[in-house]
């Protein structure tokens, strides 16, 4: 058993340089291998395999989760945020923004109509209390599928979802999120004569990447260390802002009998809201040009270190315990897969905005990328541009409308 944080900060390390490596060799085996599992999905499987052998300490991943969580978290949400340009999403097309928002409803909604479905089947499957409720549980799903895996921590937190209940949610959300991006990539091989089918206008697409290409020549240039230092600045200046006025409104809510038990009082969510917020504000300054430099791509570092940490917390041998979880989680999707396919066939919208629009909710800034690259390589960006709308809005739709109707619908 490892019992230092260091080493095992070391081993993580070294799985990620390991899974980054390899997911861009030139050779055919891992070529084949990674064109079957996602790079995401093996970040968080080789850390609980430490956890599953028994061979991470307790103590050890819980101070790595808590540095993860507390620092990291925070800054990788004021760097993916920071880069939001509110007009260039606009620029979009408001069929691409229609289709991104209907993804979100259809993960808000589908939560609690999964919830409702198997109350009827069987109730026992989404029932439990305190830290091992299912509802509790599922808001990390919620958090994943809206804003991704930091967003997915911070409900974890703020709701006091118990490991045993996050381990079964982590496996359920992988399994099923990444099946989920299979068929959307079999969808963008397939856009053309599902776009004629539907008579969807195209045009957009060719302006869209004629935009992303310009934007990417204008602002793009190769970073120095000054850079990186007011990158790592600006976003742990936030970061220690954050935790002094989440320490101050916690505090304060604490005092107040009615609300001292419930999340508003909890300084862990007033830490995430305060960090989004910030990240929004510094859009709209010249510190969105950050982004030129790799601010976004330094946010994705700590997200996979987050998601490192995670996965040591994940027991692969949970989902066994409960595996009517993932008929919950297939019916979740299914309504967001419904609700996005029916607006697509009203709004005439291309299969482009609805594979895009649904992963940068699903997926986010990891995943989303990957889907609008395979439409076309200078769209990729305009996966991670809709997947920051998505850390933008994702903490805001699960803690004050997702949540709330699932606790409400939820059996006992």
């Amino acid at each position: 058993m490892i019992t230092n944080p260091a080493v095992l900060f070391g081993i993580l390390a070294a799985m990620l340089g390991t899974i980054f490596y390899t997911s861009t060799s030139d050779d055919k085996f891992w070529k084949d291998f990674y064109a079957v599992v996602p790079v995401l999905l093996v970040c968080y499987f080789l850390p609980s395999l430490l956890n599953t052998a028994d061979i991470a300490g307790e103590e050890a991943s819980k101070q790595l989760y808590f540095v993860a969580s507390r620092f990291l978290l925070p800054a990788s949400l004021v760097l993916l945020t920071l880069s939001i340009d509110l007009k260039k999403i606009a620029a979009l097309g408001w069929k691409a923004v229609a289709m991104f928002f209907t993804g979100t409803i259809g993960i808000v909604i589908g939560g609690p109509i999964a919830i409702l479905i198997m109350s009827v089947i069987n109730p026992d499957i989404v029932g439990g209390h305190g830290p091992d409720a299912i509802w509790r549980g599922m808001t990390t799903i919620a958090g994943s599928w809206i804003g991704g895996g930091a967003n997915q921590t911070a409900m974890k937190e703020i709701y006091h979802v118990g490991d045993e209940v996050f381990s079964m949610m982590v496996t359920v959300d992988i399994i099923v999120a990444n099946l989920w991006m299979a068929v959307l990539l079999v969808l963008a091989s397939k856009s053309k004569e599902m776009d004629k089918k539907m008579g969807a206008d195209t045009s957009a697409i060719t302006e869209l990447q004629h935009t992303v290409e310009a934007f990417h020549k204008k602002h793009a240039k190769i970073p120095q260390l000054k850079d990186f230092m007011i990158i790592l600045g600006i976003a742990f200046a936030v970061v220690g802002l954050s935790h002094f006025l989440a320490d101050v409104l916690s505090g304060y809510f604490s005092t107040i009998a009615d609300l001292k038990n419930s999340s508003i009082s909890s300084q862990f969510f007033w830490l995430v809201v305060f960090a989004t917020t910030f990240g929004i504000v510094l859009s709209f300054t010249k510190a969105k040009q950050l982004e030129g430099v790799g601010a976004s791509t330094i946010g994705s570092v700590f997200i996979y270190i987050l998601v490192a940490t995670i996965g040591l917390k994940m027991d692969v041998m949970a989902i066994f315990n409960n595996p009517y979880l993932f008929l919950v989680g297939f019916i979740w999707i299914s309504v967001h897969a419904i609700l996005l396919l029916v607006m697509a066939r009203l709004i005439k919208a291309p299969m482009f905005f609805l594979a895009v629009g649904s992963q940068a909710n699903v997926g986010g800034a990891a995943s989303a990328p990957v889907v609008a690259s395979a439409f076309h390589p200078s769209l990729a960006s305009v996966g991670v541009l809709l997947a920051v709308l998505g850390y933008a809005v994702g903490t805001y739709a699960v803690v004050f409308i997702a949540a709330p109707l699932m606790e409400m619908v939820a059996p006992g």
